[in-house]
């Protein structure tokens, strides 16, 4: 017993001089890319929008980001391609499903230091150049400033056909390190920055343009960033933010929008390929699960449960489909670092519109039991209706009706 005593004491000794010895050490911080590195960003940001100094509707938003590291050049600089998307839940969606929004995609190199290097064709990301990191070792409580942008789509807007960019003056301190709840050490950085800009910054085409309608002539905002860094990775755990942003437009009217931010970086298990297909389809053999196919596709891995079964006309699962949702659930919490997205599917019955909201109540209500059930929480799912727009089986006859009647479920890659 005294020596486990010791052994324990001796490691705790250890560990706290490794954590003494690094917080008090000088740091050089970069981006590691490795070719192949597959991770995603998601945050959540939750704002409260004032129009004219009164709340007009207070917005949670989710930002999906999946990247992939296709190539490292010879200075380190890692070519990366990107899927962006955005779904939004505001006032009176309290505590719903997010739906998967418009996907956007992106291909942009950036350096062992954080400069991005990306065409005008590319609207996202929105924020780049954050964080940059000096090409030398560091202290606790030094600072350094850099620059970097904001590039906005001002497309449907206005009709600028390439990024609107707003410079800024990022101003960086580090704060030192910190263990997370796996004891993991992370690097703690401040960064804030101010950007402004008005009518006169415009570029020429929108100064061109002759509007009828209510325009920004004027915009101010600030950004507080805390960021923790992974060295041993070589790229961000996470960050928090709070942020303020105020347009002033011509007619006089004046937008608030403020809130605060949170976002996580995660690897994710690739999932699409021939052996985990096969793999999930044993284990479906295995489990008894009737009527569910199994195939690689552009966003993941899909498991396509068909003739699902709901009260008529309605989002109500029966009892039996809860139980083949309960089996599904043991193959989806074997790849728990991956998103899911549920796609909602119909026969051809009723109007289009009516086709359209059906699958999207029903893909809501398999995602809803998937959370009640633990399997993911609402930050990790999301949901999509088809209507009777992408038929698997001929519409003339009910065995083609049932295979149409089907729910998707994707582990997603993408």
């Amino acid at each position: 017993m005294k020596k486990l005593l010791v052994i324990f004491f001796m490691a705790t000794f250890f560990s706290d001089a490794i954590f003494f010895a690094q917080e008090h050490s000088p740091q050089k911080f970069e981006f590691k890319y490795k070719k192949g590195d597959s991770y995603r960003i998601l945050s959540t940001v939750n704002e409260d929008v004032f129009v004219n100094n009164e709340l007009n509707h207070n917005a949670e938003i989710l930002n999906r980001i999946s990247v992939r590291v296709t190539d490292v050049d010879e200075n380190g600089d890692g070519v990366h391609e990107a899927n962006f998307m955005t779904s939004e839940n505001s006032t009176g969606a309290a505590g719903g499903i997010f739906s998967y929004g418009e996907d956007y995609e992106s291909v942009f190199s950036r350096d062992a230091f954080g400069k991005y290097k990306i065409g005008d064709e590319y609207f996202m990301p929105v924020v780049r150049d954050v964080p940059i990191f000096p090409d030398k070792e560091i202290s606790v409580g030094e600072k350094w400033s850099a620059q970097g942008h904001e590039a906005h789509d001002l497309r449907r807007t206005f009709g600028i056909k390439t990024p609107f960019k707003i410079p800024f003056t990022a101003e960086y301190e580090y704060l030192g390190i910190e263990k997370n709840d796996e004891e993991k050490i992370l690097h703690k950085f401040s960064c804030k920055y101010k950007m402004e800009y008005s009518s006169q910054d415009l570029p020429a085409e929108y100064l061109n343009l002759e509007f009828s309608l209510d325009v920004p002539v004027r915009t101010v905002g600030f950004s507080n960033q805390t960021i923790f860094w992974d060295s041993e990775k070589g790229y961000i755990d996470h960050y928090i933010e709070d942020f303020k942003i105020m347009i002033q437009s011509s007619y006089g009217n004046v937008f608030l929008f403020q809130g605060t931010a949170h976002a996580e970086v995660t690897d994710f298990v690739r999932t699409a390929d021939e052996q985990n297909v096969n793999s999930v389809l044993e284990k479906i053999e295995d489990l008894g699960i009737s009527d569910v196919s199994v195939s690689a596709t552009e966003k993941g891995l899909t498991l396509s449960v068909e003739n699902i079964q709901f009260m008529p006309d309605s989002d109500i699962l029966l009892e039996s489909e809860k139980i083949k949702l309960q089996k599904i659930a043991q193959i989806l919490n074997a790849y728990p670092e991956n998103d899911l997205l549920i796609v909602g599917h119909t026969a051809l019955r009723g109007t289009q519109k009516e086709q359209m909201e059906l699958s999207e109540m029903r893909s809501r209500a398999v995602a809803d039991y998937l959370i009640k059930n633990k399997v993911r929480d609402k930050y990790h799912i999301f949901t999509k209706g088809m209507g009777g727009s992408s038929p698997i089986g001929d519409n003339r006859t009910e065995a083609g009706r049932a295979k149409n009647r089907r729910v998707e479920i994707t582990i997603m890659d993408k």
